[in-house]
Formats: structure tokens, sequence, C-alpha cells
């Protein structure tokens, strides 16, 4: 558990070290890319956002559009889980001051920029659940069942929090699921398919932990950020979302059958563990997670089309013309780096799909499928895998210059956002005797990234929706 203060964090700085990223290769596009990427990071931070909309005035509490009498509550307790978490639940735990009974949050990372006045902060395992943040589970249940109906629970999570919040229901160990997400993991499952899974055996997932709020009568205000791919852009976040669903604060649009759907089109059933098989399979309606809690009031803060949104209104106040190529982006992602390096060179060749110089952006989460442990040989994640792969096309098409980054500044199992390549990376690469293909065919995209100083490092950045792509591409005297 870590607590305290370590000074306020200088949030108009998102990207540590653009100062290495802009000190070799296409210097004028990576600088694009980065402001682009910077700028769109700034405007994301859930800190700022719960602060545009939260204020406390003696007792009464305005968040948007409602408000709430804090003296006719008999404590405020303040839950929390996710990869933004850190910025979310300093956010909250600075408006309500000593009008916080307790916070307990659970976050990826934690900073000594962090500062909290009323809650606890636990250091819980991520893409794999830990220990730590099993305890801190239990210490939050332990708190939920002491609540009642005049207690207010306000909860913020983000993406990451199946894993964060981990806590498996009787019969099932924390082991079990640890080995079940890292086999869910590598198999290149959809995180909706993953999901299906671990939300059924947990006791907090999958609206578990709404409905121990809602068993003790206690009122529930989330906060949240969607990471999930096809949800519709934000709007007014100062307007309660009535259709929020998933994580554990919210109703599950998984089921049963859809866990039990993946255990057989992956054919894991052999690799997953045998309790957590048994009960998925055998399980009857009562194992089904709750699908409605009418009567909580959630506001959603920031959706996955978000970052392109905002990136592309940010790149056409610089001058620059720019197109969102999808927020649906899945799929291998070192297959999407070779289709991204195509794009820029068919721009910059015929002018298709927009004409140079231009900025393509997209959003989503591609994966990496691994199927064999031992094939591994160093750290990496989808963006590394991403921008190493259109390394090596992008040596084609001058001055293209491609960030890809994990938005809440880890990607996989490494403590980078991510990577930026150019038209000059493989040749770099080369020369400093970096195996690109070694590296991408080993998963080992971070080392290779950071012998070349092109891994992107931002620390917490305040947000989670999912991956980030930008893509440069400059006009080129003679093309279109």
């Amino acid at each position: 558990m870590q607590t305290g203060c370590g000074g306020k964090e200088d949030y108009m700085k998102k990207i540590k070290n653009y100062d290495v990223l802009t000190s070799h290769g296409d210097v004028e596009s990576r600088k694009i890319v980065l402001d682009i990427t910077d700028k769109t990071l700034q405007r994301l931070d859930a800190y700022n956002r719960i602060k545009s909309i939260m204020r406390l005035e003696g007792d009464i509490l305005h968040i948007g559009t409602k408000t709430w009498d804090l003296s006719k509550k008999k404590h405020v307790y303040l839950l929390g889980a996710g990869k933004a978490c850190n910025h979310m639940a300093m956010a909250v735990d600075e408006v309500l001051g000593d009008k916080l009974t307790k916070g307990i949050a659970i976050v990826k990372v934690s900073e000594e920029t962090d500062c909290f006045q009323n809650t606890d902060v636990y250091v819980g395992g991520h893409p794999l659940p830990n220990q730590t943040g099993y305890e801190a589970c239990l210490k939050i249940l332990e708190l939920v069942d002491q609540a009642g109906p005049d207690d207010l629970f306000i909860v913020v999570i983000s993406g990451g929090s199946s894993a964060l919040m981990s806590c498996p229901i009787e019969g099932i160990s924390l082991e079990d699921e640890i080995k079940t997400t890292d086999v869910m993991l590598k198999t290149g499952a959809g995180i909706y398919e993953i999901n299906a899974i671990r939300r059924h055996i947990s006791a907090m997932n999958g609206g578990m932990l709404a409905k121990r709020i809602q068993s003790v009568g206690a009122e529930l205000i989330g906060f949240g950020i969607s990471d999930a791919v096809g949800n519709p852009a934000t709007g007014d976040i100062s307007v309660p979302y009535e259709k929020y669903a998933s994580t554990p604060m919210g109703p599950d649009k998984t089921t049963l059958e859809d866990a039990r759907r993946v255990i057989r089109d992956y054919n894991v059933a052999d690799r997953l563990p045998k309790t957590v098989v048994d009960y998925l399979m055998n399980v009857g309606p009562e194992g089904e997670t709750p699908k409605a809690f009418p009567d909580n009031t959630y506001f959603l803060l920031n959706t996955l089309p978000d970052s392109c949104i905002y990136a592309k209104e940010i790149a056409e106040e610089m001058g620059i013309p720019a197109i969102v190529l999808t927020s649906f982006l899945e799929g291998e992602s070192k297959d999407a780096g070779s289709f991204f390096a195509s794009i820029a060179r068919e721009v910059q060749a015929y002018g298709n799909p927009i004409k140079p110089p231009c900025v393509i952006l997209s959003s989503g989460e591609t994966t990496t499928q691994i199927l064999d442990n031992s094939l591994i040989t160093g750290r990496g994640g989808p963006g590394q895998e991403l921008t190493l792969s259109f390394a090596i096309l992008a040596a084609k098409t001058k001055g293209a210059c491609m960030l890809s980054i994990d938005s809440e500044g880890t990607d996989g199992t490494t403590p980078v956002a991510g990577g930026i390549c150019d038209s000059t990376s493989y040749r770099r690469a080369l020369e400093k005797g970096v195996d690109v293909f070694s590296s991408l065919r080993g998963h080992a995209c971070y080392e290779a990234l950071e012998e070349m100083g092109d891994a992107v490092f931002t620390g917490n950045t305040g947000t989670n929706l999912c991956d980030f792509n930008v893509l440069y591409i400059p006009e080129v005297e003679g093309k279109c």
C-alpha cells in the first residue's frame, strides 16, 4: 500500500523523452507526430475531465447536471481501479477533501507525483493479477459489506480493472485466475472474449462490485473511461450516461454462454485450470453476471473514438489535413504495422486516400498471438510491434513517421507507452546491429526500440483508450 503526496504532476507534459525522440531520424516528421500526440493526451487526462464537472460547495456536491446533499450521507467512500485510476481518484479525493471517509484505489503504476489525502493506493498486477491487487479487493469487499443505505460510494473505473481488481469467486484460486488470464492473452482472442471468461469467475468484475453495493442499499456514482472498441464518442460529459455497461461497477454485456463459446472456439479447455473450466461449463443461472443497475448514476469521461477526434482537431489547428482511418483497429499488431506502411506509400505516390502532407489517425486494440512461450526472447507490446514492423516497409516512403502507443502509458510488459519509427529507422537499426526481424519473431521489440532511441515514455497519462496511432506522411517533390 502506498499513500501520501509526491507533489503535483505537470499534466501539460505527457511525452517525457521528447528531446531524445526528436534527436534523430526524420526530425520534423517526428515533431509533428509527437506534438499531436502530446496535445491529445492532455485533452484526454481524466483528472482535468473530472475537475471540469465536479465541485463541492459546502455540503452540496455538484457533478455535471446533478447534485447530492452530503449532509444526508453518513459516509462517503471512494473506490477505484484501472490504468487511469491514479488521475481519476486524485481528482475525486481532492474535490471531496475531508468529506471523504475513506478511499481505496488499485493502480497499475504508482508514481511519486500521485497525491492523495484520504485514499489508500495499492499497486495491482497487469496484465496478470497479483497478490497485492487481490488483498486490496478483499479490503474493498469488507468496506462495502459494513456499509448501509445512508452511505455513498463514488467509483472510478478505467480499462485494466479486470486484472487489477482481481478477486476470484469461492472455489477458484488467485493462481487459477492468473493462469486463466495468461492463457487467454496468448490465444490472440479479443478483449471482449477474454473478459467473458474473467467476469464470470470474479467476485468484483462484470458488475459484481455494483451488485455488492446494491445489496447493502448504498448509493453508487460512477466515473468511467471506456476503452471498448465500437463505443461512440462521449459528447457532453456533464450529462449522466444511461447506457454505461461492463466493468466492476456497471451491468455486464457478456454472458455465461459467451464464456463457454470462447473456451470452445479457441480450444483452450485443456490449457485453462480445471476449476475454471468445470465451473463455467456446469454452473447454472445463479452464475450469471448482473445486467442492469437503474438506480446508479454514471458519468462517461472518454471513449475510444475521442482520441482520434481530438487528434484530428489538433492536426487541423496545426494546418495539416487529417483523416480518421478507423477507431475499430484490431488484429495482429505486426500486420497492422505493414498495412500502415503500405498506406503511407500509397499516399505519397498517388495521393490516395488523401493527398500529402497529411495525418492518418487510428485507434483500437491490436493483439499479439503467442502460442509458445519458448519463442519469447525479450519484452514488448502491441504498439511496439506495430511501429517496428512499420519501419521495415516505411523505408520506401521518405519522411513517413508513425507512432503507436497504449494510451494509458504502458505497452504490454514494458515501462514505455509504445514506439515511434520513421523512414530512416530500419537503416538506423541495421547500423546499430539491431535485428528487426528477429526482434519481431521473439516479441522483443522493447529492447530493439530502446537501442534505436525510439521507445516512447509517458508515465501515467490519466486516460486509457487502448491503442492510439498517428501516421504523418509529408509531400515529396515530384510526387502527388
